[in-house]
């Protein structure tokens, strides 16, 4: 298949602020011998890509093209023999001009070449466009709640911050293993997004002291587990809420990376903590077979419903304030780039 020579891209020539985002002409990528050639649809907005804007994350070369969720069709197909004989491969189904998600670093592009065990099939009744919206925040939710701390039916759980997309997917998650789930937000509009997606109860931080209500609702004994996706600010008080035994679970630092802390916080109470990445929970082809084919069962049946805040253009100033948007706490649930009309 003959391939355009240029993409267009959204890219940065250095780490910086969010007027650093451009929309640029690149060559058409490399493509592998294992790689799938997709034609992207929709991108998925993050807090992964401010990261590594700012710099928090590294890159390893610039102009660097940012974004790491798309979704969109398969153009072309791998022609390494061995990867189109591998039986994980091929249980994947994938073909010319189906849809598929992609985890790849670097795919806010109209076309890209990404390795094959870094997509996902979609079910055929799943648009592209709820896909995008699905795929990281999903995946995220289905490993950390499966590998991170194994959810339990009576547990009860605790949730920074629970309306936005990452939350809410936890909070629907927990309601259907039977758990309890608390949630952390700043208005009462969120809160009650919130409550329509699984919470059980949801303590406005704006207005509450989160650690009196949390110890209120769990007759002093702290919860199970947290997972944080706030980092800095909400750290310290995690102890405070924990339980004996219990598992804080670090997902995010929209707040600020969390600060050097001494290790024996965690004897107070043999807390364990853990700071994953989804990356490592699908890091082989069957690993992300099986959480990719969980998650989309769950979104194709209605299990899990994603909760789409708006799409931005794909453009520079669409891209910035989507971002700008994201880390303003403006938002709740999914933010996504629409590539093409």
């Amino acid at each position: 298949m003959t391939f355009p020579d240029t993409v267009e891209a959204i890219t940065i020539q250095h780490i910086g602020g969010i007027e650093v985002i451009e929309k640029t002409i690149r060559p058409f990528p490399n493509v592998n011998p294992g790689d799938l050639v997709i034609k992207v649809e929709y991108g998925g907005v993050n807090f992964i890509d401010t990261y590594y804007r700012s710099g928090l994350y590294p890159l390893k070369e610039f102009p660097a093209i940012i974004g790491k969720e798309t979704a969109g069709t398969i153009i072309a197909l791998p022609t390494d023999p061995t990867v189109l004989g591998n039986e994980t491969f091929q249980k994947n189904n994938f073909a010319v001009g189906r849809k598929v998600v992609a985890d790849f670093n670097g795919s806010h592009a109209t076309y890209i070449s990404v390795p094959w065990k870094f997509a996902y099939p979609l079910p055929d009744s799943v648009p592209a466009r709820l896909g995008a919206a699905s795929m990281l925040q999903g995946l995220t939710a289905t490993t950390f709640f499966e590998e991170a701390y194994k959810v339990k039916k009576g547990d009860t759980i605790l949730i920074h911050t629970v309306a936005g997309g990452l939350g809410l997917l936890f909070a629907q998650l927990g309601r259907r293993i039977g758990a309890t789930i608390i949630g952390t937000t700043s208005t009462p509009e969120k809160a009650e997004l919130a409550k329509a997606h699984g919470a059980d109860h949801v303590i406005l931080y704006t207005k509450e002291d989160t650690v009196q209500r949390v110890l209120e609702l769990t007759n002093g004994e702290g919860v199970d587990a947290i997972f944080d996706g706030v980092g800095k600010t909400t750290f310290d008080n995690n102890f405070k809420m924990i339980k004996r035994k219990g598992t804080i679970v670090s997902v995010g630092n929209a707040s600020g990376a969390v600060e050097p802390f001494s290790l024996l916080r965690l004897v107070e109470k043999n807390v364990k903590l853990l700071r994953p990445t989804m990356g490592n929970y699908v890091y082989t082809p069957e690993e992300a077979y099986h959480f990719g084919q969980a998650l989309f069962k769950l979104v194709e049946d209605g299990s899990l419903k994603i909760n789409i805040y708006k799409e931005y253009p794909f453009t520079a100033e669409g891209v910035q304030q989507a971002q700008r948007d994201l880390t303003g706490g403006k938002t709740v649930g999914k933010l996504l780039i629409r590539f093409s009309d």
